[in-house]
């Protein structure tokens, strides 16, 4: 199975640099289309099964604008969410303070502003992948629009690793907009 991971178009609160989280209210720019167009553009000539998607506004823009490009419906799935940040969500990068974890956990193990854990969102996507697995044959290819730090976890979880495995250096900057494509082998996936 081929899986083709793609960020959202830039949103509203992309532009005003503001933690998104799981606010699900939150819109594309126009430059957000536009980025949707070039991921549509992107895919031409794949052979896409299916277009499962993220809930939140800002992903089901962009799945739909690739969707109508291919003549697919759009599905949405709740396991693509992003990382929810709680009390956090809203504020804008420049009024975040760093903070150091609680004694004996790490970064990834630790809910900020109330919200999930990255051990959290690898618990949904193992879910979501099992979802996958028994809904889609070998050889299927199919698009997932979702979210910087799930998608960074989820192509993290492909590759082999886990919540605390990410290489954040090579994935800080995962474009909104940007395809990243997977072969997947449903076989390999953790009980």
């Amino acid at each position: 199975m081929r899986l083709h991971l793609l960020r959202h178009g830039q949103s509203v609160w992309n532009l005003e640099r503001r933690l998104q989280g799981q606010t699900m209210h939150v819109p594309l720019t126009q430059q957000g289309i536009d980025e949707a167009r070039a991921a549509a553009a992107a895919l031409r000539g794949v052979a896409l099964s299916a277009v499962w998607s993220s809930d939140q506004v800002r992903a089901i823009q962009t799945a739909e604008v690739v969707a109508g490009e291919v003549g697919l419906p759009v599905t949405p799935v709740a396991g693509l969410r992003e990382v929810a940040l709680g009390s956090m969500e809203g504020m804008r990068y420049e009024d975040l303070r760093p903070e150091d974890p609680p004694e004996g956990l790490q970064t990834w193990e630790v809910g900020w502003g109330g919200g999930e854990s990255l051990v959290d969102v690898a618990g949904r996507l193992r879910v979501l992948l099992a979802d996958l697995a028994s809904t889609f044959a070998p050889g299927d290819e199919v698009l997932l629009v979702s979210h910087g730090d799930t998608l960074r976890l989820l192509v993290t979880m492909l590759d082999g690793g886990g919540p605390g495995d990410i290489d954040w250096e090579t994935w800080a900057q995962w474009p909104n907009g940007l395809v990243v494509s997977r072969d997947w082998d449903p076989l390999t996936l953790e009980p």
